[in-house]
């Protein structure tokens, strides 16, 4: 009598994703951030994680530099736990290259 055999579970492997690896190009960087507004605009933290996502796209340093802010602030304020002023928020876009618009809801 032949032995049955049960199939071995595949192993799952896990990679981390980092989405800032996907940010490559402003346009990319705008529709992600466009995104955030659209789909989550009372979301604050969640915005200001996308404001990170893309700054850490672009290189913290350079882009705390280009907004007139430490880098050590920069990463505060834009962290799970921070909460950036508006007016960081406009320099980091600024600095990013990007633009908040309005529209009538």
């Amino acid at each position: 009598m032949a032995t049955k055999r049960t199939p071995k579970a595949a192993k799952t492997k896990t990679v981390s994703y980092d989405v800032a690896e996907q940010l490559r190009t402003p346009k990319e960087m705008a529709a992600y951030l466009d995104a955030w507004l659209s789909e989550a605009p009372d979301d604050v933290a969640g915005i200001s994680r996308a404001l990170g996502d893309i700054a850490r796209a672009r290189g913290m340093t350079q882009v705390a530099r280009d907004a007139g802010l430490s880098r050590e602030s920069l990463y505060k304020a834009l962290s799970e736990g921070g909460n950036p002023s508006f007016a960081t928020v406009l320099k980091v876009a600024r600095a990013l290259g990007v633009r908040l618009a309005v529209e009538p809801v």
